[in-house]
């Protein structure tokens, strides 16, 4: 399992922002295609790591996480919501701040309900900044993180609480897979 994540993450090109070596990935980038095996095969294997009993509802920020939330909803019937980069000013909305290796900003929280179990899906994790971000937000609206899961990890970031991953990476002039879960 997991064997196009690993062939593609291993063929991927690395790019420079400053002198940070940035990876470019169909699952982190969308881009050159995002490929429906390779999604199939990602949610297969989240749904096999995630505890997903009693979750009332997906966590996905945006912009790569949703076509991977989006894929475990539709799997698993579970509804999704996207933490997105947009403020709409609906009742209850949360504004995330966040910054992360290459980038700052402010995401926003909408449609989540105190008391609600979730799980947040996403794409890479490198420094933690987002999640520990949207992991505040959760908190101020009630709600009960009961698990995470990054399809990729990068360098060993800390978000105050344990999560899943797929698979880790090296990133240097390649990227270079040295943990996998199957």
């Amino acid at each position: 399992m997991l064997e196009r994540l690993v062939t593609s993450l291993e063929k991927a090109p690395i790019v420079k922002r400053g002198e940070y070596n940035y990876f470019i990935h169909p699952i982190t980038d969308g881009v050159p295609e995002v490929d429906p095996a390779l999604i199939r095969e990602v949610c297969t294997a989240l749904i096999r790591v995630l505890d997903l009993d009693g979750v009332d509802r997906l966590i996905a920020a945006e912009a790569m996480a949703i076509p991977i939330g989006t894929a475990l909803s539709l799997a698993t019937d579970i509804p999704m919501n996207i933490v997105r980069k947009r403020e709409y000013l609906l009742p209850g909305e949360v504004a995330v701040h966040q910054a992360t290796g290459y980038s700052k900003g402010q995401l926003f929280l909408n449609g989540v309900r105190k008391g609600e179990n979730v799980v947040i899906v996403d794409d890479v994790i490198s420094t933690g900044g987002t999640t520990r971000a949207l992991l505040w937000a959760l908190d101020q609206a009630g709600c009960t993180v009961k698990d995470i899961c990054f399809v990729i990890k990068r360098g060993n970031p800390d978000i105050g609480r344990p999560y899943k991953t797929l698979v880790s990476v090296e990133v240097t002039d390649r990227v270079r897979v040295v943990e996998r879960i199957f």
